[in-house]
């Protein structure tokens, strides 16, 4: 949960004109970084979606009345469930100060989903000696900063969005649908881990077999 040591460390403004020029040279494509004239910079993230749960969008069903002896079509607001596709991935064009919270809103309307943007979160994701660390970053934190810490390259930082496990689930914050959804997923969670089991008690007992 806490940032890495280069994580905390403060720029000045020529430092920060340095780091850009190194991390611009070490790109091959266009998602260059620019400094401003007030000293804050732009710059590209690219974010991973790895959501195992369905997201809600708006629906609008296409409902016939009469009016004045003519149907009249006339729209009604819902919401549908679906599961993003996995690996969606997702550049966005942000300032040094854009916070975490915001990229996920920002996130969200690109997708144009309408849950509740506390059900999610961002996370740094990093490989370092063959292991893979996760962070979830704070509301104030900067991903275009941590970006720029630590270049370009992703296996130093990438940024995921995920759900926001805090620990004991507000079952009561979400949707019927939802929650329909999220059976169904238990239920096919369940059947594979019990397929899964009973193929490894098949295994043992086939080598137990050969062995007699």
């Amino acid at each position: 949960d806490e940032p890495s040591e280069w994580e905390k460390t403060e720029l000045d403004q020529a430092q920060v004109e340095q780091r850009i020029k190194e991390y611009n040279s070490q790109i091959n494509s266009n998602l260059f970084m620019s400094l401003n004239k007030d000293g804050s910079y732009t710059g590209f993230i690219k974010v991973q979606l790895k959501l195992v749960r369905p997201v809600s969008v708006p629906a609008t069903k296409r409902v016939p009345s009469v009016q004045a002896g003519r149907p009249h079509p006339q729209g009604v607001k819902r919401r549908t469930s679906f599961y993003l596709p996995k690996g969606t991935v997702k550049h966005l064009h942000i300032l040094s100060h854009t916070r975490a919270s915001e990229v996920i809103d920002a996130l969200l309307r690109k997708f144009t989903v309408i849950d509740n943007p506390r059900k999610f979160a961002l996370f740094e994701r990093s490989e370092k000696d063959e292991q893979v660390y996760l962070r979830k970053l704070g509301d104030d934190e900067q991903p275009l900063r941590l970006r720029l810490l630590a270049g370009p390259s992703e296996k130093v930082l990438s940024f995921i969005l995920k759900e926001n496990e805090t620990g004991e689930v507000n079952w009561d914050a979400f949707t019927l649908p939802e929650l329909q959804n999220f059976l169904l997923i238990l239920q096919r969670e369940e059947e594979e881990h019990v397929r899964r089991l009973r193929h490894r008690y098949a295994r043992c007992r086939q080598k137990m077999q050969e062995a007699l």
